[in-house]
């Protein structure tokens, strides 16, 4: 099995112990009730030098797994929030994860204006 270049957590790499959502520990971790935990590390990180179309594809699938997977929210703040720099999580590539991060910065940016200019205008008044 590939092993992914950069795992804080590797989540894929974990063998399955599924348990129902009611009899789990609530305490337990998102990951483990991880759909990927079942699929092969390789699926969610890139080999080097990865052809355009192989990687295209491979992320495909590795989103299709993501999809039925009920944490998939979970493992998306978990990438977002490290950052996580490779791979797959939470239906969404690294690519995609920089562009959420640049639109929540972006957001936060324009509300902290919004609220400066709020404060200005009730001061003023």
């Amino acid at each position: 099995m590939l092993q992914p270049p950069h795992s804080s957590l590797q989540v894929a790499a974990v063998p399955a112990q599924r348990a129902s959502a009611r009899d789990r520990d609530q305490d337990a971790p998102w990951h483990t009730e991880a759909v990927c935990r079942r699929d092969e590390a390789g699926l969610f990180f890139a080999p080097s030098k990865e052809p355009t179309a192989a990687r295209l594809s491979r992320e495909e699938a590795a989103k299709r797994v993501c999809a039925r997977c009920p944490v998939m929210v979970e493992c998306r703040e978990h990438a977002l929030l490290q950052p996580e720099p490779y791979g797959v999580w939470g239906g969404l590539t690294a690519a995609e994860r920089r562009v959420v991060l640049a639109r929540r910065r972006r957001r936060d940016l324009e509300l902290k204006n919004a609220a400066r200019a709020t404060g200005r205008i009730a001061a003023a008044g």
